[in-house]
């Protein structure tokens, strides 16, 4: 039985994209590349190099697209977890620079800080 891989980071099907997933293909949803070791069947946290085959090169970082010949795309490779972290990481930054809307901009604190800040060096 033949299971779709989805995407690692939001989930979403890969279906679209056929296989074999090609190094530069992206996620239809998210846009991450998908040909990465976080996609592989291959891909453990817990050991050596984070990649259970031996004999494959050491890639550093683990979600950008590399040219691994032993990549087997995982099916199993979405993690809420990871997604929630990934929320509660960019809460904590909004928290800490200051809230941005849709578009990006910055709030009125923000801009109130802004303001401030340049009436000291007048």
């Amino acid at each position: 039985m033949v299971t779709t891989p989805h995407c690692y980071r939001c989930g979403a099907t890969l279906a679209e994209l056929g296989l074999p997933l090609g190094r530069l293909d992206e996620c239809p949803a998210c846009e991450v590349q998908v040909h990465v070791c976080r996609m592989c069947t291959r891909y453990d946290p817990l050991v050596l190099k984070q990649c259970r085959e031996e004999d494959a090169e050491e890639v550093r970082d683990k979600a950008r697209a590399n040219f691994c010949d032993y990549f087997k795309p995982s099916a199993a490779a979405h993690d809420p977890s990871f997604v929630a972290a990934d929320n509660q990481a960019r809460g904590q930054l909004a928290d800490l620079f200051g809230e941005a809307d849709a578009e990006g901009v910055a709030s009125d604190d923000s801009d109130d800080a802004a303001r401030a800040a340049d009436d000291l060096f007048k």
